[in-house]
């Protein structure tokens, strides 16, 4: 089984409906923007409640793994620059992406999502780096190479194309809408190098 590291782990095995969720919610209030909630429940229900609550407050469902009776359910809070305006002006449509990627150019993608989001589901060959991580690590990039910056929604990758503009890098693009609309491959614990 794939280890998915969790910003908190949260203990609601043995509870049922609704306390996964009730339990789920004051943590997630107590929780950072951007951080990742793995919740342990026993409720074979709680894989619909919380997935349909997480969606309903805004919060960002990434998936469930099975571990004999326990459920692991892996949620992101949201985090408000996702409601930020985007700034970076080299920008690319998913779709120019994909056929970069299909016609084997020989360019970086890079996932700025947390390493959690990233594990569930990612381009295939795409390098992640969290956007929190970038200052630290942009050295392991590439400058000479088209770089494509993804999220989940553009946002997280516009900062990070501002970062790596600032650092040098100057062929950049951010890549939108991002990973929330992605339809090309993809890899990862729900995928194994098939459609989404």
């Amino acid at each position: 089984m794939s280890k998915i590291n969790a910003d908190v782990i949260l203990d609601a095995k043995g509870l049922a409906c609704p306390m996964p969720i009730v339990k789920t919610k004051k943590e997630m209030n107590e929780l950072a923007p951007g951080k990742v909630l793995e919740v342990q429940a026993t409720d074979k229900g709680s894989k619909a409640d919380i997935r349909a609550w997480a969606e309903s407050v805004g919060h960002q469902y990434l998936g469930t793994l099975e571990d004999g009776e326990i459920l692991k359910h892996f949620l992101r809070k949201s985090a408000s620059e996702e409601t930020e305006v985007k700034e970076y002006p080299y920008v690319v449509q998913n779709d120019e992406l994909q056929k970069k990627i299909e016609s084997n150019e020989s360019i970086i993608v890079l996932d700025v999502r947390e390493a959690a989001e990233y594990a569930f589901n990612h381009i295939p060959e795409a390098i992640s780096i969290p956007l929190g991580e970038l200052d630290e690590r942009a050295d392991e990039l590439q400058k000479e190479k088209e770089i494509f910056v993804v999220c989940r929604t553009g946002n997280r990758s516009d900062m990070a194309a501002q970062k790596l503009k600032e650092k040098g890098f100057d062929k950049v693009f951010n890549v939108i809408p991002g990973m929330s609309e992605w339809t090309g491959q993809l890899e990862g614990v729900n995928h194994k190098g098939g459609q989404q």
